[in-house]
């Protein structure tokens, strides 16, 4: 396998589902633990974990990956799916009638008339097209997607973070704002969504709400160098 190094969280994901389609689920866990060490991981990395995990036998890790998961979103329909199929493979058959019960409940749901399993499908799928229209450069029909992702799946934060970062990219600081005051509330822990939010905010000209985040930042992580850079950015500005 080729070392991952700096690999970006959606790349390690990508390759892990490479991985994992392949049955290579040594490899794909190997990749998916990286990307959760990096704290980037999202509900679907945890998922996939999860199921990889318990392919291997491993069903007491796969457990705790699969409720990572249903923590940062509970309506994962498939993590509740295969989580009852863990907890069954344990011995727990009660607990595992309780969450496919949920499973259930979850499925019959539906997003703007659509049910709950296609709309997070179609959820993804309006995110691809958003990533090839960011790569044209076309940000504002990237961000118009990425829009649509979220209607239809509002609990996925990790797109919730990428259509942050077009925002800010395509000059709307303040939506951007918005939308990671979200992602933030739902992840108090997302440090990259904090660095971003205090770039939003600086962006946007709330430079005491920049320097609160930043600052804040700092003291968990003094090391590192990009709030650092940061921070003295926001200095130069308040001294002029």
């Amino acid at each position: 396998m080729k070392p991952t190094g700096s690999a970006k969280p959606e790349q390690l994901l990508a390759d892990a589902k490479e991985r994992f389609a392949a049955q290579d689920y040594f490899g794909a866990v190997h990749l998916l633990e990286e990307l959760v060490e990096s704290g980037k991981a999202f509900a679907d990395a945890h998922h996939l974990l999860g199921l990889s995990r318990h392919l291997l036998g491993q069903s007491d890790n796969a457990l705790d990956a699969l409720d990572e998961a249903l923590k940062l979103n509970p309506r994962y329909v498939e993590a509740h799916v295969h989580r009852a199929l863990v907890l069954d493979a344990l011995g727990r058959g009660d607990q595992a009638a309780v969450a496919l019960n949920r499973a259930r409940e979850l499925g019959g749901e539906t997003r703007q008339g659509i049910p709950a399993t296609h709309a997070a499908t179609l959820a993804n799928l309006h995110a691809s097209l958003g990533e090839a229209y960011a790569e044209t450069g076309a940000l504002d029909k990237a961000i118009a997607q990425y829009r649509e992702a979220l209607e239809l799946g509002p609990a996925f934060h990790d797109l919730r973070y990428r259509l942050s970062r077009l925002l800010l990219e395509g000059g709307h600081p303040r939506e951007a704002l918005e939308e990671l005051q979200r992602v933030i509330a739902a992840r108090p822990k997302f440090y990259d969504a904090r660095a971003a939010l205090g770039l939003a905010a600086y962006v946007a000209g709330d430079l005491p709400g920049a320097k609160k985040t930043w600052t804040e930042l700092q003291q968990e992580r003094p090391d590192d160098v990009k709030v650092r850079a940061y921070l003295a950015i926001l200095d130069r500005a308040t001294a002029r």
